[in-house]
């Protein structure tokens, strides 16, 4: 956590000081808002939904932060709670393995490919927990213990929904690729 980061927390919990919370929303909350588009399909609103949830959320229990982690992994912790209650009470359903081939992205779909859409669209084909340690691991660079510190989940968890992602992966990219 960086100084500031540090500075602006004690303001808003000894004083309620709304401008420093602003401060901290301004900092963390595009990182945010893009992580949850890619785990929830690129749905702006629901990402936006999601969001606000858990920065009212990170607003309540501020003063629960002993600073352990850092900051933006407790943030990311606390949305990881709020889209995994999302995706219980969607109690979503996951296409069979040999169904996953036919919910990929158009390999080819021309200039302007976008590949971060294209990822949101393949996370889709994960359950939850591995979408987001997928997420955390290739696109926001998170390391296994911040993921499981995020995730509330043993370390030999989350290495395991890694690795059998990336397996799933490479079956899903190689189809891709095969189609292009």
């Amino acid at each position: 956590m960086s100084s500031d980061d540090h500075v602006l927390i004690d303001r808003v919990v000894r004083n309620g000081d709304q401008h420093a919370f602003a401060e901290l929303v301004k900092r963390y909350q595009s990182q945010l808002r893009y992580s949850l588009r890619q785990l929830v399909g690129q749905d702006a609103a629901l990402a936006d939904d999601l969001a606000q949830e858990t920065f009212i959320r990170v607003y309540k229990s501020l003063d629960q932060f002993k600073g352990d982690a850092r900051f933006f992994t407790w943030i990311y912790r606390i949305a990881y709670n709020c889209f995994a209650a999302y995706c219980r009470g969607r109690k979503e359903e996951l296409p069979l393995d040999e169904d996953l081939v036919d919910n990929l992205p158009d390999p080819d779909p021309g200039p302007g490919t976008d590949i971060h859409l294209d990822m949101a669209r393949v996370l889709q084909n994960f359950p939850p927990e591995q979408r987001m340690a997928l997420h955390l691991f290739y696109q926001r660079e998170f390391t296994h213990n911040e993921i499981a510190e995020v995730m509330d989940r043993p370390l030999g968890t989350v290495k395991s929904y890694i690795t059998r992602g990336q397996d799933k992966l490479r079956l899903l990219m190689q189809s891709w690729q095969t189609e292009a």
